[in-house]
């Protein structure tokens, strides 16, 4: 890989702002992964989210649960910790695109009739990370070479 690339993605803005937009939804994103890939926290699974993904059309749904479910969870512990957040925030946004359009849409916005604000919420958090980078309290802060520390 080149060291362009690798200064680009651990890049980021100094603000320490950041940092409460990373913990809760690394959390977040952390504790639905758990319930998608372990059962953890009242979730059903590999076994069970592959079985309902494959239900509305996501096939295989093994495969597409261990996807989602991985994206999730490992991505939101690099938020948590700060480290490769821009790429983490990239697959976390797709995941949460796939989410809103073959879930949430038909519903509407509120999260009372299953809509799609609590994904957008989470998408815009995504976006916001990958367009930003880590922020100050960060693994990424902490190896971007120091020209890169904006």
């Amino acid at each position: 890989m080149s060291n362009g690339l690798v200064n680009r993605l651990l890049a980021t803005n100094s603000g320490w702002g950041l940092l409460a937009l990373r913990i809760p939804v690394g959390i977040i994103f952390t504790a639905h992964g758990a319930q998608k890939l372990f059962g953890w926290f009242g979730g059903y699974g590999l076994q069970g989210t592959g079985q309902w993904m494959e239900s509305i059309g996501l096939a295989p749904g093994y495969l597409m649960a261990l996807l989602a479910g991985g994206a999730e969870f490992f991505g939101g512990l690099a938020l948590i910790v700060g480290l490769l957040v821009r790429p983490a925030a990239a697959v976390l946004a797709f995941a949460m695109l796939v989410a809103i359009f073959s879930v949430h849409a038909a519903n509407g916005l509120f999260m009372k009739n299953n809509g799609y604000e609590f994904g957008l919420a989470l998408l815009a958090v995504s976006i916001s990370l990958l367009f930003s980078g880590a922020g100050r309290a960060s693994v990424d802060a902490t190896l971007a070479p120091s020209g890169d520390r904006r």
